[in-house]
């Protein structure tokens, strides 16, 4: 299995790429810097680090080239790089603020980077992925009341938009030999994207691993025909247990 793992550097995405690289996939793993992405894949067996600006289509071009040439091909692509509400807000969790404080270029950054870089990606990847006669997309979504909390613009509305995007890639591509799913946490997570003195109230956060048993079984052969769903991670075993006629 060869693997594209967007915003691999840190968080959920290098705790994805960390648990492919372990199971024996072929990882590739991008981030803005290619310095940074280079050290981060130089910690995993047999990784690449490439850079990659996913709101940029010059460079999202360059990217997946260098990824298949590296790998010699693509079976899954992660749609995982995304930025937080922290580029617009950085005390958001404590201090909410009402979407009209929100400046318009924030918002286009969050947008472009949540939302149109999972585009981007899938458009640029998936047809490759047809002409070989297969694939996997993941796209990597949130928690559903993150969608409509008071202060979360706009990250709430990026990461509803990817949720649509992902259905709809879903549909056009029934049937075709690329499937395309949804993987989320399932509660907040000790990344980056929190500020640094965040409390999770009565929960404690997730751990980032909590989302490689999951991304690595949707690599595996028992997820081949697995399509349209949606994965929460800290309920991965139950979810798996309950089987199709339970979903």
């Amino acid at each position: 299995m060869k693997v594209l793992v967007t915003g691999g550097t840190s968080g959920l995405g290098h705790a994805m790429a960390a648990a492919l690289a372990a199971a024996g996939a072929g990882v590739a793993l991008t981030g803005r810097s290619a310095e940074r992405a280079a050290a981060a894949a130089g910690t995993l067996p047999g990784a690449v680090g490439i850079g990659l600006d996913v709101r940029d289509e010059a460079s999202v071009a360059r990217a997946v080239d260098e990824a298949w040439s590296r790998l010699g091909g693509l079976d899954m692509l992660v749609n995982n790089a995304g930025i937080g509400m922290r580029t617009v807000n950085p005390d958001f969790m404590a201090d909410p603020r009402p979407f009209w404080e929100v400046s318009a270029e924030g918002f286009r950054d969050v947008v472009d980077t949540n939302l149109t870089g999972y585009f981007l990606m899938a458009r640029e990847t998936v047809p490759r992925m047809l002409a070989a006669g297969g694939g996997r997309v993941v796209n990597i979504a949130v928690s559903t009341s993150t969608m409509h909390r008071a202060g979360f613009v706009p990250y709430g509305p990026s990461r509803a938009g990817s949720e649509s995007l992902s259905r709809i890639m879903a549909a056009d591509l029934r049937g075709t030999g690329v499937t395309v799913n949804l993987l989320l946490p399932g509660g907040p997570t000790a990344t980056g994207m929190l500020p640094p003195d965040a409390t999770a109230g009565n929960r404690e956060f997730l751990d980032p691993s909590v989302m490689g048993p999951p991304v690595v079984w949707l690599a595996s052969d028992a997820a081949a025909d697995v399509h349209d769903e949606r994965i929460v991670a800290a309920e991965f075993d139950r979810w798996l247990r309950a089987g199709p006629a339970g979903r």
